[in-house]
């Protein structure tokens, strides 16, 4: 392809398709709206903190081979995301004061559900078969076509309380008893199902920003692409099956005969866009919380936490963090009241005073589409109907719920969708399709 690729939104799906495209040599324009880039995956200085935050925590897997791959891809540091050397899960339980690590052994072959010190206390072995139930359903199915979660195993007991329920609800920011069995027999496929070596916790200490942004904006200035903030897009010029013009609020942009477009934006503003183009309707919230204080020595990394508010504590050098998943219930919460039931739970786990100090939280309300079947169904591929013009973000068709993972795949999707229309021939030829 001897013409520009414009790329519509800078998150990381952006960035993913962006990248793509640079490095098979396509010549790359990134539009963003914001004044910078990372979408819902960046850091930002809070000043109520004092200290520089995600505006959302994340955990990535080492099994996530899409940003695995990406991070490799953009030159990102060896020590942008860090772990322990295998996969271990440290969990409390604030009803009884029980601690356990699960610890899933490096193999496919799950032999560490035979030793109780690695297992959830209060399970058996064979407890932990309910999730093939959900492989084998969603086996061969569409999107959306599986059922949910609660009509293929059991949602009740210790297990589905202290792992399947805070896992789950944590991948797919949905209540699993309503949520899509083929996303969630994706996730346990390319992780727990993969065995340990795929599933040892990875988070990006420094900030999402240094991990993905900044090493994203670096590799796509080195291959002479176009980074453009402030640029709103209000309307797409259609004719004869193309895109032809992007309409932004400061000036209109052709689009030649040889050019493409990557529209990663979110779902609402898509249709908004496009309309007719399918897209999930439903979303769910996510509340993280900040606390500006020093987490003691021995603090694990990431905590699962049950009988709680909190449910996975993040122990960041200089902060502790919190995330709750599908958070609808808590949107119309006092901020301070949040505050400090959060941190009674924090200072109890830790051993620390009950005394409230600085804190942010931050309530995402759209932070993903409702992992449930009739979204999954409403899900797009990254092709349109127009021949020069592709989708990408997370909430388009990945096989994967609304996550880091997918958002990144998404973007190489919406790459290989514009490779197959044959008109970047050049990225064809170097075997990146």
């Amino acid at each position: 392809m001897s013409g520009t690729v414009h790329v519509v939104g800078a998150g990381l799906a952006g960035l993913s398709a962006a990248a793509s495209l640079a490095d098979a040599g396509q010549h790359v324009v990134l539009h963003e709206a914001a004044k910078q880039a990372g979408g819902r995956c960046r850091s930002y200085f809070d000043p109520s903190l004092g200290l520089t935050i995600d505006n959302g925590n994340h955990l990535l897997l080492s099994g996530n081979r899409s940003s695995l791959d990406f991070l490799r891809l953009i030159g990102a540091p060896d020590d942008a995301l860090t772990g322990p050397d295998e996969a271990a899960f440290p969990f409390a339980d604030l009803r009884t004061g029980e601690r356990w690590t699960l610890r899933p052994n490096e193999g496919r072959l799950p032999w560490w559900v035979l030793r109780a010190g690695r297992r959830v206390p209060g399970t058996r072995a064979r407890d932990y078969l309910a999730p093939v139930s959900l492989m084998m359903a969603a086996s061969g199915n569409k999107p959306g076509q599986s059922g949910t979660i609660g009509e293929k195993m059991s949602c009740e007991g210790p297990l589905y309380e202290r792992l399947w329920h805070p896992v789950l609800l944590a991948s797919l920011n949905t209540d699993p008893r309503e949520s899509d069995v083929g996303l969630a027999a994706t996730i346990l496929r390319e992780t727990l199902g993969a065995g340990g070596r795929a599933c040892r916790p990875l988070i990006a200490v420094e900030g999402l920003s240094t991990a993905f942004v900044d090493p994203a904006l670096r590799f796509l200035a080195e291959r002479g692409a176009e980074i453009r903030y402030g640029r709103r897009l209000r309307a797409l010029s259609l004719s004869q099956g193309r895109i032809e013009r992007l309409d932004f609020t400061d000036e209109p942009v052709a689009v030649g005969p040889d050019d493409a477009v990557v529209l990663a934006l979110p779902p609402w503003v898509t249709s908004e866009l496009l309309p007719g183009t399918p897209a999930p309707q439903e979303f769910r919230s996510i509340v993280n919380a900040h606390f500006a204080v020093r987490p003691p020595e021995g603090a694990p990394l990431i905590l699962g936490v049950v009988g709680g508010l909190t449910e996975w504590l993040f122990a960041y050098p200089d902060r502790f963090s919190v995330t709750i998943s599908g958070a609808d219930r808590l949107l119309e919460d006092g901020r301070e009241d949040l505050a400090r039931r959060i941190w009674v739970e924090i200072a109890e786990l830790n051993g620390l005073a009950r005394e409230l100090p600085s804190w942010q939280i931050v309530k995402e309300k759209r932070a993903t589409f409702a992992a449930t079947p009739a979204e999954a169904a409403r899900r797009p591929g990254a092709a349109t109907r127009y021949r020069n013009l592709v989708l990408a973000g997370d909430w388009t068709e990945t096989g994967l719920p609304s996550t880091i993972e997918g958002a990144i795949r998404s973007g190489t999707n919406a790459a290989q969708a514009l490779f197959r229309t044959g008109m970047c021939g050049r990225a064809q030829a170097q075997g990146v399709a």
